[in-house]
């Protein structure tokens, strides 16, 4: 990694297992995380040195985060600062380790007998434990949770959190899920935490997401497993078979980066009829841009020049590149049936209407000859959101930034009841 500017560290705030909590004097509300050479299990029954692992902790965790982030979840990542160390936002922890289970393995089988291995949980199986090493992490209910009432950074824990953290835990697997199956890669299970930011007051996900987090099966096998369930299996801890925990934990953060590559590159080009619907059709440009999406403005009518209409169309299919049309014609659209009985590609009618003539200019819009499939959509963010619905099935950086779109506007939809009710009480 390139050289870093020194940081004025200050005094220890945390030490955990496998990371040290530095304080950093010149950045109030921010801290250092560094990672350590150490890997634990069993609540650090077994502990070893291996040589390396904090940078490879690190690398994993600052890509995860970077996938997170760039998706749209809230994280207290702020950036890698060194080969074994990042910058992260202050939070005082919920000590609670969220779990998020698609496969059956593990001390789930044990606590629940006469489930096979491989059991496929749809939806995904929420698990919540306290962290208390002297007690083993005992698994905690929902209930017990709300009765601690934790108040941390002047926030206290209620029905409000507990549900945005259990909604939260499941569109990160999901994401994390669907950027590992890129790769080829089983998500099996997955552990994460939550703190509160002390400038904010905002639940966001903390603490590290590495190859500590999760298990992970390559091609859905379990003896190719590549996590640290590795080292937990080990029988005896020898030299060679520390190696062959650094190889995985190795193979793991050089796949991480694959995630933030995109699969499939597409684009949205937006035809409209006249200059005079440019306000439009920027908004369908912008909402567009915040998907990571490409989308070309161009000028035509159907009515008045047809054949360069096609002639457009022609240009934008014969490069291989993956494309969704969207018309924006108002009164009569003869764009978007002309496109839709012209090319295979999806096209998307966004017709602006106007408060005098709309009702009756719609109608050109929906009514369509058989044989044409265009869709029709008014406002121009959601014309834009349904071009990012097609690309996102094959393309999951456009899928995560969709389901991450999803969790937040529940999660403002939960604190604005939150604030009503607070209000009315």
């Amino acid at each position: 990694m390139a050289s870093t500017p020194e940081l004025k560290i200050g005094q220890k705030l945390n030490e955990g297992k496998t990371k040290q909590i530095f304080e950093l004097v010149d950045q109030p509300g921010l801290v250092l995380v560094q990672s350590k050479d150490q890997i634990t299990a069993g609540n650090a029954v077994r502990k070893d040195q291996m040589e390396g692992k904090a940078a490879i902790a690190n690398k994993t965790t600052s890509c995860v985060f970077k996938l997170l982030q760039e998706s749209g979840i809230k994280t207290a990542f702020v950036k890698q600062h060194s080969d074994t160390a990042f910058i992260a936002a202050h939070c005082e922890m919920i000590p609670i380790e969220w779990v998020c289970r698609r496969v059956a393995t593990g001390s789930f089988l044990k606590r629940n007998p006469g489930v096979k291995e491989g059991y496929r949980f749809t939806p995904l199986k929420m698990e919540m434990f306290f962290k208390d090493d002297a007690n083993n992490d005992p698994q905690w209910s929902e209930e017990q949770l709300l009765e601690t009432k934790f108040s941390l950074a002047g926030l206290t824990i209620g029905q409000c959190e507990v549900d945005i953290m259990n909604r939260s835990t499941v569109a990160i697997f999901e994401i994390l899920e669907k950027a590992w199956a890129t790769q080829n890669c089983t998500l099996v299970d997955m552990k994460i935490e939550f703190g509160v930011n002390v400038k904010t007051q905002e639940i966001v996900l903390a603490d590290v997401i590495d190859n500590d987090s999760w298990r992970l099966w390559p091609a859905g096998d379990r003896s190719q497993q590549k996590d640290k369930q590795v080292y937990r299996d080990l029988k005896e801890v020898t030299p060679e078979a520390m190696q062959m925990v650094k190889r995985n934990f190795e193979w793991v953060s050089e796949r991480v980066k694959l995630l933030l590559e995109p699969q499939a590159s597409g684009r949205v080009v937006v035809l409209m009829g006249s200059t005079s619907d440019m306000a439009h059709c920027e908004k369908i440009r912008k909402a567009c841009t915040s998907y990571g999406i490409p989308c070309f403005l161009r000028v035509t009518s159907a009515h008045k020049g047809p054949d360069e209409t096609l002639r457009i169309k022609a240009e934008y299919e014969g490069d291989g590149v993956p494309t969704v049309f969207v018309a924006v014609a108002g009164r009569s659209n003869g764009l978007g049936p002309v496109m839709s009985g012209n090319t295979a590609y999806p096209v998307i009618n966004c017709p602006p209407l106007t408060p005098d003539w709309g009702a009756q200019d719609v109608w050109s819009s929906l009514r369509m000859p058989s044989g044409l499939g265009c869709s029709t959509i008014l406002s121009p963010e959601a014309a834009a959101q349904f071009a990012a619905q097609i690309f996102g099935l094959t393309d999951h950086l456009v899928w995560c930034k969709l389901r991450a779109s999803m969790l937040n506007t529940w999660v403002s939809l939960k604190l604005a009841d939150k604030k009503l009710q607070a209000c009315s009480l």
